[in-house]
Formats: structure tokens, sequence, C-alpha cells
């Protein structure tokens, strides 16, 4: 009996090898979820990753609260956590990429980004979840939609029409006619492929990394049939393999996000791009 093609999980198929059947592989299909309220024909309907990024932004706005809610000068447990990545935040990332006096104003901005991000990116390898929210572009190109436009608006204000011109395109008349063509590479580069692989960057990774968590769990429940069982030990190790690396890479793929939003800041903020 093949898996129901919108919610392929391994529990999700009673095919194993020697069965007959043949293996039900991830693909796009793995990534499309139905409604769980309304009508998907209509674009007015909630699913389920619509469902973890609520929940998720719930958790950490929560966990804040909780944390910061009546702060004590001898932190407690909750509070100490929450001050050790905040803190991380804004002077391993903020204050090092941006500067201190300019940077503290960007501080919110940047951690929420960071936790909303892992937040989204942890539900992958947490159980009934086990879905990344941002392995759907749509995710990642808001955010970094938000900071597109942040990091526009903020260059306009602070160097003029002007001097935001020349902070995209980097233009500098001493490299006579060849200056022009540099300018259009650079304000071409900045102003459309930068957002565009700042979104790609973060869906690529968390959605290969899903797909591949995929692949080998199915495959664990697949091989568990007469002589497949002794593969589908080999498989089952590497999808606790791939568990451990992916929850390194969705708090790497999480730092990469800010770090990056930070340097777009400090170069709206450069006299010189």
């Amino acid at each position: 009996m093949s898996a129901d093609p919108t919610q392929v999980l391994a529990f999700e198929t009673d095919c194993h090898i020697f069965d007959g059947c043949g293996f039900p592989a991830p693909g796009l299909h793995s990534f499309l979820f139905e409604p769980l309220w309304g009508d998907p024909h209509s674009n007015l309907y909630f699913n389920k990753p619509m469902l973890l990024a609520l929940l998720g932004s719930l958790i950490i706005v929560g966990f804040f609260w909780a944390a910061f809610r009546k702060p004590k000068m001898v932190p407690g447990k909750l509070q100490s956590i929450a001050e050790m990545g905040y803190d991380f935040i804004r002077r391993g990332i903020v204050y090092e990429t941006i500067g201190k006096r300019e940077g503290e104003r960007y501080v919110p901005f940047v951690v929420s980004l960071f936790f909303f991000v892992w937040m989204m990116n942890l539900w992958s390898i947490i159980p009934v979840a086990q879905f990344p929210v941002t392995s759907i572009i749509a995710y990642p190109a808001v955010l970094a939609g938000l900071v597109y436009i942040t990091w526009v608006s903020l260059t306009f204000k602070r160097h003029g029409f002007v001097g935001a011109f020349k902070n995209f395109t980097g233009f500098d008349k001493s490299l006579g006619p060849v200056a022009y063509l540099a300018a259009f590479i650079e304000l071409f580069s900045n102003l459309l492929v930068r957002p565009f692989t700042h979104a790609v960057r973060l869906f690529a990774n968390m959605f290969a990394g899903h797909t591949l968590l995929l692949l080998f769990t199915i495959a664990s429940w697949y091989l568990l049939n007469g002589i497949g069982i002794a593969y589908a030990g080999v498989s089952f190790v590497m999808v606790i393999v791939m568990t451990a690396f992916e929850l390194f890479i969705q708090a790497v793929q999480a730092y990469v996000f800010v770090l990056l939003t930070c340097t777009f800041i400090q170069g709206a903020l450069a006299k010189h791009h």
C-alpha cells in the first residue's frame, strides 16, 4: 500500500522490501500538507507549517517573557539561559559586526531573528512536528525581505539618495569607463542577488537536511523485512547521525542568517560600500 503523497513519513506506509512494492522515496510531495482548516484552492487555509510557525513564535515570546518578567540581580536558571542567549547574539554577532555604539539599537531585531529562525529549524527534529518550517521558501523569503527593507531604508536614511547610490554601487570615477560597468554589476548584485541568496541559503540547507532525514527514516522502515533487517539497522544509525548533524546545522544556519543581517546593516552605516 502506498503512502499518502502529501504526508510521507516512515510510519505512514506498510510497504517493505520484498513485498513487491517500490521504495516510497521522499520528494517535493514531502513538503506539501493538507489544510488543517480552510480550502487550499481559495488561498485561505491553515496547515501544519503555519501552525508550527505560530507555536514557535509563542514559545519564543513565552520563554523570554517568563525569563525577564521579574528579573533578579542574582538570576535563576531560566533567566540565566535567556541572558546567555541574548548576550551571545549581542556581543558575539552585533557588537563584533556593527560595533557597540551603532549596533545597540539593532540588538532586539537581530536577537528576535536568530531565535525565530532557530526555532523554525528545530521543529525538524522535535517528535510529532518533524518538519522545519524554513524548508518552505516563503518563510525565509519573508525574513530576508524584512532584512532587505531595513537595510535599504537605513542606507537611504543615513546617506541620502546620491550617497545610497554610491553605497550600493561602489561607484569610483577613477576607474574610468569600467566604473559604470562595475557599478551596474554591484547594483545588480546588492539589490537583487543579495536578498535572493540570503533567503535561499537558509531554505536550501533546511530543505536538503529534511530530505536526507526522511530518506534514511523511510529506508529504515522499508528495509525492516527479512534479510533487509541488517541494512535497516545501518540506515537507522544514519538517522541518528543525521539528526545530530542536523541539530548542528540548524544552529549554524540561524547564526549565518543573522550574521549576514548584521553585515548588511554595517554596510548601510558605513561611509563607503
